[in-house]
């Protein structure tokens, strides 16, 4: 109990030290797919609560793995293609330059996936000297810390990491966490590990899996690949799927070279000890 009281003081004076910064503005930030962006009247909804599941285990059972195997590298430099990935990419595009992300994750998740690794993070275009992570002990501590993130209007962006299916994540949390980011400008991106979907107050709903990659040259690792299909939206339309490449230098999304092989990941070294810490 101490524990999640000092991180729960921690957090307050990272959220204390950035007062006084410019909230972010609410708005469309377009993906730079063009079928995704007209999919979604424009872009990506800043301000608003986003899902994102594993796909590849089929639409009424995704099962995921965690956001660590995911934003990593290769000793080459490649970066993961999959779910964590997408929110990384989703970060670089919604971020102000400058702007602060915050990265909430369960003990479960660093336990069973492993740490978030900087030179992943960086390689999708996340610098990790602006990413602040938090490890909590349980889902509902995490979604306590979470709520009071998303109310901060200087804090561009919350990736909320969830494992499996948690009693406190019900349809009253989601509403909490959606309705603090209409109010304050925080986009919230709920990342969810091994879960299957339940009524959510989320904008959107996507499914994200890895997909082939052709690379550049020999034995040079390609864009990242993904399968992206969005399973909701509110007032919009749904059920559409693409496959589509991360261009690391305009950060955005694109149609995807011929198809090659995946890349691979490989395991690399932690940002920091668990706890709150700033990635770097």
């Amino acid at each position: 109990m101490q524990d999640s009281v000092d991180k729960l003081q921690a957090l307050r004076k990272r959220l204390a030290a950035a007062e006084g910064r410019q909230a972010v503005a609410h708005g469309v930030v377009p993906l730079g797919h063009a079928a995704i962006d007209a999919a979604l009247g424009g872009g990506l909804r800043r301000g608003q609560l986003h899902e994102i599941f594993a796909g590849g285990a089929g639409e009424e059972g995704l099962r995921g793995t965690t956001a660590a195997s995911m934003a990593r590298a290769s000793a080459e430099g490649a970066a993961g293609s999959s779910p964590g990935g997408f929110a990384a990419m989703l970060c670089a595009l919604l971020a102000r330059p400058g702007g602060t992300i915050f990265w909430l994750r369960e003990n479960a998740a660093e336990a069973r996936g492993g740490c978030l690794h900087a030179p992943g993070l960086r390689d999708l275009g996340v610098d990790p000297a602006r990413l602040v992570l938090g490890v909590m002990e349980d889902a509902l501590a995490l979604l306590r810390v979470a709520a009071e993130v998303v109310r901060c209007p200087t804090i561009d962006i919350a990736v909320i990491e969830l494992w499996k299916n948690p009693r406190a994540l019900d349809l009253t949390a989601t509403r909490r966490l959606a309705v603090a980011a209409e109010k304050s400008g925080t986009t919230a991106l709920l990342l969810r590990a091994e879960a299957l979907p339940v009524p959510s107050a989320a904008h959107t709903r996507w499914s994200v899996a890895p997909a082939a990659t052709q690379p550049p040259e020999a034995r040079a690792p390609g864009q990242p690949v993904l399968e992206v299909k969005l399973l909701r939206q509110r007032g919009g339309s749904a059920g559409q799927q693409w496959r589509v490449e991360w261009n690391r230098d305009q950060a955005q999304f694109c149609d995807p070279a011929l198809s090659g092989a995946v890349v691979p990941l490989s395991f690399g070294r932690p940002l920091a000890p668990p706890g709150w810490r700033r990635a770097g």
